[in-house]
């Protein structure tokens, strides 16, 4: 039986469908799987509860109208520090939030990857987590010392979306860089997983390629692998790049029709052409 997983990004979001819960991995304007998301965007599938440590991927997608609900515990460029596109959806209200602490997401990641309805957590008491989402509820230790928890609930996940530095074909994923982002918990918490990476290898390349905890992605939990040079553009993908804070700029105060319009209309190969071209405009002083 073949093991080859390998796909397109087209291939992946036809398998997706509105109304679905969408996790997806990296952190902030980090290593995020970008040409995913902007193969999502292309498509007509709408509707989404997206769960993810939001950056330009929620920034987009809400701008688009694709985003129903979000699951976040911030929304964030890191060098800028509120995501633009998800502020002016929010202000709005045309997306549904909620918003948890960061290690109350994690559980929650960590609870559905393990099939459990909830996991105990200390984070968020004391907080307005509890105010501003009046559904979640507190558990009390049933052992002598009776405290009482947050019952923090499973996130569970259609599907996830992730982007790795390396992969094989048959769905093992490798970070090189300095945190795995909680990526493997997105692939264990979801039905079905996505991997995007900057290169397909052999899996002896891959096991020789880094530290044996860099082999984040089993692949018995990955559907699908797609090859995406510059996927994670304009985020950062080290040591692949650096994020690419001169677009991300540009990004941030530029209104999504006039970025859809100049960069997000095509293909793949059409946005990464038309980003080498704004970047020769830029050096030669005709661009902004």
């Amino acid at each position: 039986m073949s093991t080859d997983k390998t796909l397109s990004a087209e291939d992946v979001v036809a398998r997706l469908r509105s109304g679905m819960t969408v996790g997806i991995g990296g952190w902030g304007s980090r290593r995020k799987p970008m040409a995913l998301v902007r193969a999502l965007l292309r498509s007509d599938v709408t509707d989404l509860t997206v769960v993810s440590y939001a950056g330009p991927d929620v920034g987009l997608l809400a701008a688009a109208g694709k985003i129903r609900k979000l699951v976040a515990s911030f929304a964030t460029l890191d060098s800028i520090p509120l995501e633009p596109h998800f502020r002016a959806a929010r202000e709005q209200g045309r997306i549904e939030l909620m918003e948890v602490d960061e290690a109350m997401f994690m559980w929650g990641l960590r609870a559905a990857a393990n099939r459990l309805p909830f996991l105990p957590v200390r984070a968020g008491l004391g907080s307005d987590v509890m105010r501003v989402n009046p559904a979640l509820r507190t558990i009390t230790s049933p052992y002598e010392d009776g405290e009482t928890f947050v019952a923090m609930p499973a996130l569970r996940l259609d599907v996830a979306l992730v982007h790795m530095n390396r992969a094989d074909r048959s769905g093992n994923g490798q970070y090189l860089g300095p945190d795995p982002y909680f990526d493997d918990l997105f692939c264990g918490a979801a039905e079905a997983a996505y991997v995007s990476c900057e290169r397909i290898v052999d899996g002896a390349e891959l096991a020789k390629g880094g530290p044996a905890q860099s082999l984040l992605i089993k692949r018995h939990r990955v559907n699908g692998v797609v090859e995406a040079p510059n996927g994670a553009h304009f985020t950062s993908c080290a040591p692949d790049y650096d994020r690419d804070e001169a677009f991300q700029k540009l990004y941030a105060t530029t209104p999504y029709e006039e970025l859809r319009a100049r960069f997000l209309d095509g293909d793949e190969q059409a946005y990464q052409a038309a980003v080498g071209t704004w970047r020769q405009q830029c050096e030669d002083g005709s661009g902004r």
